[in-house]
Protein backbone atom coordinates (compact mmCIF):
# COMPACT_ATOMS: atom_id res chain seq x y z
CA UNK A 1 0.00 0.00 0.00
CA UNK A 2 2.77 2.03 1.13
CA UNK A 3 4.31 2.06 -2.37
CA UNK A 4 1.14 2.16 -4.17
CA UNK A 5 0.73 5.70 -2.91
CA UNK A 6 4.45 6.46 -2.67
CA UNK A 7 5.21 7.44 0.81
CA UNK A 8 7.45 5.84 3.45
CA UNK A 9 6.28 3.87 6.46
CA UNK A 10 8.66 4.20 9.77
CA UNK A 11 7.19 2.74 12.53
CA UNK A 12 7.77 3.65 16.07
CA UNK A 13 11.02 1.99 17.65
CA UNK A 14 10.52 -0.32 20.69
CA UNK A 15 10.61 0.39 24.19
CA UNK A 16 10.94 4.66 22.65
CA UNK A 17 7.68 6.17 24.13
CA UNK A 18 8.96 9.62 22.84
CA UNK A 19 9.04 8.18 19.24
CA UNK A 20 4.95 8.04 19.77
CA UNK A 21 4.71 11.41 21.40
CA UNK A 22 3.00 13.73 18.52
CA UNK A 23 0.75 10.88 17.85
CA UNK A 24 -0.01 10.68 21.09
CA UNK A 25 -0.70 14.05 21.71
CA UNK A 26 -2.76 14.32 18.73
CA UNK A 27 -5.04 11.48 20.22
CA UNK A 28 -5.56 13.64 23.65
CA UNK A 29 -6.23 16.86 21.29
CA UNK A 30 -9.33 15.13 19.08
CA UNK A 31 -10.53 13.54 22.76
CA UNK A 32 -10.94 16.76 24.70
CA UNK A 33 -12.08 19.19 21.40
CA UNK A 34 -14.40 17.01 19.74
CA UNK A 35 -15.39 13.96 21.49
CA UNK A 36 -15.64 15.43 24.80
CA UNK A 37 -17.93 18.00 23.59
CA UNK A 38 -20.11 15.46 21.80
CA UNK A 39 -20.31 13.25 24.85
CA UNK A 40 -23.80 14.72 25.84
CA UNK A 41 -25.22 15.23 22.18
CA UNK A 42 -28.08 12.46 20.71
CA UNK A 43 -26.87 11.82 17.09
CA UNK A 44 -29.24 9.56 14.72
CA UNK A 45 -27.18 8.94 12.08
CA UNK A 46 -23.74 8.30 10.78
CA UNK A 47 -23.96 11.14 8.16
CA UNK A 48 -25.05 13.97 11.27
CA UNK A 49 -22.17 12.44 12.70
CA UNK A 50 -19.96 13.00 10.64
CA UNK A 51 -21.08 17.03 9.74
CA UNK A 52 -20.75 17.45 13.57
CA UNK A 53 -17.30 16.10 13.83
CA UNK A 54 -16.43 17.84 10.32
CA UNK A 55 -17.51 21.09 12.23
CA UNK A 56 -15.81 20.83 15.44
CA UNK A 57 -12.25 19.65 13.41
CA UNK A 58 -12.72 22.82 11.58
CA UNK A 59 -12.68 24.72 15.42
CA UNK A 60 -9.33 22.46 16.14
CA UNK A 61 -7.59 22.67 13.00
CA UNK A 62 -8.29 27.36 13.07
CA UNK A 63 -7.45 27.11 16.70
CA UNK A 64 -3.97 29.75 17.08
CA UNK A 65 -0.70 27.66 18.55
CA UNK A 66 0.35 28.89 22.07
CA UNK A 67 3.49 28.72 21.43
CA UNK A 68 4.92 29.77 17.71
CA UNK A 69 3.01 31.75 14.87
CA UNK A 70 -0.07 30.18 12.75
CA UNK A 71 -2.81 27.20 13.46
CA UNK A 72 -2.70 23.25 12.15
CA UNK A 73 -4.77 25.08 8.88
CA UNK A 74 -1.93 27.31 8.29
CA UNK A 75 0.99 25.24 8.62
CA UNK A 76 -1.02 22.97 6.80
CA UNK A 77 -1.28 25.18 3.66
CA UNK A 78 2.01 26.86 3.58
CA UNK A 79 4.09 23.81 3.90
CA UNK A 80 2.31 20.51 3.51
CA UNK A 81 -0.39 21.31 0.81
CA UNK A 82 2.52 22.14 -1.90
CA UNK A 83 4.19 19.13 -1.19
CA UNK A 84 1.42 16.69 -1.74
CA UNK A 85 1.20 14.91 -4.79
CA UNK A 86 -2.63 14.01 -6.59
CA UNK A 87 -3.75 10.21 -6.07
CA UNK A 88 -2.89 7.55 -8.47
CA UNK A 89 -5.53 7.06 -10.92
CA UNK A 90 -5.58 3.28 -9.85
CA UNK A 91 -7.26 2.74 -6.81
CA UNK A 92 -4.89 0.71 -4.24
CA UNK A 93 -6.76 -2.98 -4.41
CA UNK A 94 -6.12 -4.92 -0.96
CA UNK A 95 -4.34 -8.49 -2.33
CA UNK A 96 -3.22 -11.46 0.05
CA UNK A 97 -0.11 -13.70 -0.95
CA UNK A 98 -0.31 -17.83 -0.55
CA UNK A 99 2.93 -19.64 -1.25
CA UNK A 100 3.60 -22.96 -2.34
CA UNK A 101 0.35 -23.90 -3.67
CA UNK A 102 0.83 -27.12 -5.71
CA UNK A 103 -1.16 -27.05 -9.09
CA UNK A 104 -3.31 -30.59 -9.34
CA UNK A 105 -2.78 -33.70 -11.63
CA UNK A 106 -6.02 -31.86 -13.89
CA UNK A 107 -3.44 -28.53 -14.05
CA UNK A 108 -6.00 -26.33 -11.31
CA UNK A 109 -4.95 -24.85 -8.09
CA UNK A 110 -7.65 -25.05 -4.93
CA UNK A 111 -8.61 -21.59 -3.79
CA UNK A 112 -11.38 -21.39 -1.10
CA UNK A 113 -12.73 -24.77 -2.55
CA UNK A 114 -13.02 -23.18 -6.49
CA UNK A 115 -10.53 -24.59 -8.96
CA UNK A 116 -8.37 -22.20 -11.32
CA UNK A 117 -6.48 -23.51 -14.05
CA UNK A 118 -2.93 -23.16 -14.86
CA UNK A 119 -0.99 -24.28 -18.60
CA UNK A 120 -1.08 -27.64 -18.14
CA UNK A 121 2.94 -27.80 -18.48
CA UNK A 122 3.26 -26.60 -14.91
CA UNK A 123 1.16 -30.11 -13.56
CA UNK A 124 2.60 -30.71 -10.49
CA UNK A 125 4.75 -27.77 -9.70
CA UNK A 126 4.19 -25.64 -6.99
CA UNK A 127 3.00 -21.65 -8.08
CA UNK A 128 2.42 -18.19 -5.77
CA UNK A 129 -1.04 -17.14 -5.53
CA UNK A 130 -2.05 -13.34 -5.65
CA UNK A 131 -5.38 -13.02 -4.09
CA UNK A 132 -7.99 -9.70 -4.51
CA UNK A 133 -11.76 -9.63 -3.68
CA UNK A 134 -12.14 -9.78 -7.98
CA UNK A 135 -9.13 -11.49 -9.45
CA UNK A 136 -7.08 -14.68 -9.00
CA UNK A 137 -3.19 -14.43 -10.31
CA UNK A 138 -0.38 -17.03 -10.51
CA UNK A 139 2.25 -16.97 -10.51
CA UNK A 140 5.57 -19.08 -10.99
CA UNK A 141 8.94 -18.19 -10.29
CA UNK A 142 7.95 -14.64 -10.10
CA UNK A 143 6.53 -14.64 -13.18
CA UNK A 144 2.61 -14.44 -13.80
CA UNK A 145 1.05 -17.51 -15.94
CA UNK A 146 -1.79 -17.39 -15.32
CA UNK A 147 -5.13 -14.73 -14.27
CA UNK A 148 -8.77 -15.61 -13.62
CA UNK A 149 -11.86 -13.72 -12.45
CA UNK A 150 -12.25 -14.74 -8.49
CA UNK A 151 -15.49 -16.85 -8.10
CA UNK A 152 -16.85 -17.73 -4.77
CA UNK A 153 -18.42 -20.60 -5.77
CA UNK A 154 -17.40 -23.77 -4.05
CA UNK A 155 -16.37 -26.92 -5.95
CA UNK A 156 -16.75 -25.56 -9.29
CA UNK A 157 -13.75 -24.66 -11.48
CA UNK A 158 -12.68 -21.52 -13.55
CA UNK A 159 -10.73 -22.92 -16.65
CA UNK A 160 -9.06 -21.17 -19.38
CA UNK A 161 -9.20 -23.03 -22.72
CA UNK A 162 -5.91 -22.32 -23.62
CA UNK A 163 -4.87 -23.62 -20.58
CA UNK A 164 -5.72 -27.47 -21.51
CA UNK A 165 -3.62 -29.91 -23.49
CA UNK A 166 -4.38 -30.77 -27.00
CA UNK A 167 -6.10 -34.03 -26.20
CA UNK A 168 -7.81 -32.31 -23.55
CA UNK A 169 -9.46 -29.27 -26.33
CA UNK A 170 -10.00 -32.74 -28.86
CA UNK A 171 -12.49 -33.92 -25.72
CA UNK A 172 -14.02 -30.39 -25.57
CA UNK A 173 -15.02 -30.34 -29.44
CA UNK A 174 -17.24 -33.48 -28.28
CA UNK A 175 -20.72 -32.84 -27.24
CA UNK A 176 -21.97 -35.00 -24.45
CA UNK A 177 -24.15 -37.32 -26.92
CA UNK A 178 -20.68 -38.31 -29.15
CA UNK A 179 -19.57 -39.87 -25.66
CA UNK A 180 -22.98 -41.56 -24.89
CA UNK A 181 -22.75 -42.55 -28.48
CA UNK A 182 -19.06 -44.46 -28.12
CA UNK A 183 -20.18 -46.08 -24.72
CA UNK A 184 -23.47 -47.42 -26.57
CA UNK A 185 -20.82 -49.86 -28.42
CA UNK A 186 -20.10 -51.56 -25.19
CA UNK A 187 -23.49 -51.91 -24.06
CA UNK A 188 -26.48 -49.87 -22.49
CA UNK A 189 -25.54 -49.84 -19.03
CA UNK A 190 -21.95 -47.73 -19.88
CA UNK A 191 -23.81 -45.55 -21.59
CA UNK A 192 -26.08 -45.39 -18.75
CA UNK A 193 -23.55 -44.47 -16.46
CA UNK A 194 -21.42 -41.95 -18.91
CA UNK A 195 -24.68 -40.11 -18.78
CA UNK A 196 -24.70 -40.16 -15.01
CA UNK A 197 -21.66 -39.27 -15.00
CA UNK A 198 -21.75 -36.12 -16.95
CA UNK A 199 -25.37 -35.33 -15.54
CA UNK A 200 -23.85 -35.10 -12.11
CA UNK A 201 -20.85 -32.55 -12.70
CA UNK A 202 -21.72 -28.89 -12.69
CA UNK A 203 -20.63 -28.76 -16.07
CA UNK A 204 -20.42 -32.19 -18.63
CA UNK A 205 -16.81 -31.18 -19.85
CA UNK A 206 -16.04 -32.01 -15.92
CA UNK A 207 -16.98 -35.39 -16.20
CA UNK A 208 -15.32 -35.87 -19.76
CA UNK A 209 -12.14 -37.12 -18.06
CA UNK A 210 -13.90 -39.35 -16.03
CA UNK A 211 -16.06 -40.72 -18.91
CA UNK A 212 -13.21 -41.83 -20.93
CA UNK A 213 -11.26 -43.12 -17.83
CA UNK A 214 -13.86 -45.99 -17.80
CA UNK A 215 -14.34 -46.68 -20.96
CA UNK A 216 -10.62 -47.14 -21.06
CA UNK A 217 -11.41 -49.91 -18.45
CA UNK A 218 -13.03 -52.10 -21.09
CA UNK A 219 -10.03 -52.70 -22.73
CA UNK A 220 -8.21 -54.08 -19.99
CA UNK A 221 -10.56 -55.88 -18.42
CA UNK A 222 -13.16 -56.74 -21.41
CA UNK A 223 -16.40 -55.08 -22.98
CA UNK A 224 -18.66 -57.49 -21.07
CA UNK A 225 -17.15 -57.27 -17.43
CA UNK A 226 -17.44 -53.21 -18.28
CA UNK A 227 -21.12 -53.73 -18.80
CA UNK A 228 -21.74 -55.33 -15.59
CA UNK A 229 -19.43 -53.47 -13.63
CA UNK A 230 -21.00 -50.19 -15.12
CA UNK A 231 -24.63 -51.82 -14.12
CA UNK A 232 -23.49 -52.27 -10.50
CA UNK A 233 -22.37 -48.70 -10.18
CA UNK A 234 -25.42 -47.73 -11.34
CA UNK A 235 -27.22 -50.05 -8.80
CA UNK A 236 -25.58 -48.54 -6.15
CA UNK A 237 -25.09 -44.55 -7.17
CA UNK A 238 -21.11 -45.27 -7.64
CA UNK A 239 -20.79 -42.41 -10.83
CA UNK A 240 -17.12 -42.34 -10.30
CA UNK A 241 -14.00 -43.61 -12.13
CA UNK A 242 -12.34 -45.53 -8.68
CA UNK A 243 -15.97 -47.21 -7.81
CA UNK A 244 -16.21 -48.85 -11.28
CA UNK A 245 -12.52 -50.01 -11.41
CA UNK A 246 -12.50 -51.37 -7.79
CA UNK A 247 -15.58 -53.35 -8.83
CA UNK A 248 -13.77 -54.75 -11.53
CA UNK A 249 -10.76 -55.10 -9.35
CA UNK A 250 -12.27 -57.19 -6.96
CA UNK A 251 -14.67 -59.65 -9.24
CA UNK A 252 -17.74 -57.86 -7.74
CA UNK A 253 -19.36 -57.55 -11.43
CA UNK A 254 -18.77 -61.36 -11.27
CA UNK A 255 -21.20 -61.37 -8.75
CA UNK A 256 -25.26 -61.06 -8.21
CA UNK A 257 -26.57 -57.37 -8.07
CA UNK A 258 -27.48 -56.51 -4.17
CA UNK A 259 -31.46 -56.87 -3.98
CA UNK A 260 -33.30 -54.51 -2.34
CA UNK A 261 -36.29 -55.92 -0.40
CA UNK A 262 -38.99 -53.76 0.76
CA UNK A 263 -39.74 -53.58 4.72
CA UNK A 264 -41.64 -55.87 5.89
CA UNK A 265 -45.24 -53.86 7.27
CA UNK A 266 -44.88 -53.32 11.17
CA UNK A 267 -47.32 -55.46 12.53
CA UNK A 268 -47.00 -54.45 16.20
CA UNK A 269 -50.03 -53.22 18.06
CA UNK A 270 -49.25 -50.47 21.04
CA UNK A 271 -51.38 -47.14 22.12
CA UNK A 272 -49.10 -44.98 21.21
CA UNK A 273 -48.63 -46.31 17.81
CA UNK A 274 -51.57 -44.18 15.85
CA UNK A 275 -51.18 -45.88 12.36
CA UNK A 276 -51.75 -43.82 9.04
CA UNK A 277 -55.28 -43.32 9.60
CA UNK A 278 -54.94 -41.27 12.38
CA UNK A 279 -53.90 -38.77 10.19
CA UNK A 280 -56.51 -38.80 7.47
Amino acid sequence: MASHFGVAVVPARPYRPRDKAKVEAGVLLVERWVLARLRHRRIYSLGELNLAIQELLEVVNNKPFKKMPGSRRSVFEEIERPAMRPLPARRYEFATFIRGRKVHIDYHVEVDYHYYSVPYQHTGERVDLRLTASVVEIFLCGKRIASHLRSYQRGRHTTDPAHRPESHRRHLDWPPERLVSWAEKTGPQTAALVKGVMESRPHPEHGYRTCLGIMRLGKRYGERRLEAACQRALTVRALSYRSVESILKNGLDQKPLPEHTARPADRRHHENLRGPDYYQ
